[in-house]
């Protein structure tokens, strides 16, 4: 079965740093495109990065020098390393993978594979 189960939320003050990862099985991980994408309570999910098979990264604006985005391939994990968080910031994240044009503003509907969410908070 395919698998993407997030971890590393929680609740952190303005200025603060988190750490998200995404274990990822079931599926050939090296082929797919993985992203990280958001959603806050009344708002529509937004992509935040994007790291495609060869280490390119693609991010949203509102992240970008701030959020840094990396995969290891020999344990099929995706991470989010988010720094200077901002109340903004607070959402549910999930990770998601699939076979696409490897950027934030592609289809989400493009990605296959999604995981359950991990909830970031910054008060």
């Amino acid at each position: 079965d395919v698998q993407l189960v997030e971890s590393g939320g929680g609740s952190v003050q303005p200025g603060g740093s988190l750490r998200l990862s995404c274990a990822a099985s079931g599926f050939p991980y090296f082929s797919h495109c993985m992203g990280w994408f958001r959603q806050a309570p009344g708002k529509e999910r937004e992509a935040v990065a994007t790291i495609d098979t060869d280490g390119s990264t693609s991010y949203a604006d509102s992240v970008k020098g701030r959020f840094t985005i990396s995969k290891d391939n020999a344990k099929n994990t995706l991470s989010l390393q988010m720094n200077s968080l901002e109340s903004e910031d607070s959402a549910m994240y999930y990770c998601a993978a699939g076979i696409v044009f490897c950027v934030v503003t592609a289809s989400q509907e493009s990605f296959t594979y999604w995981g359950q969410g991990t909830q970031v908070t910054v008060s």
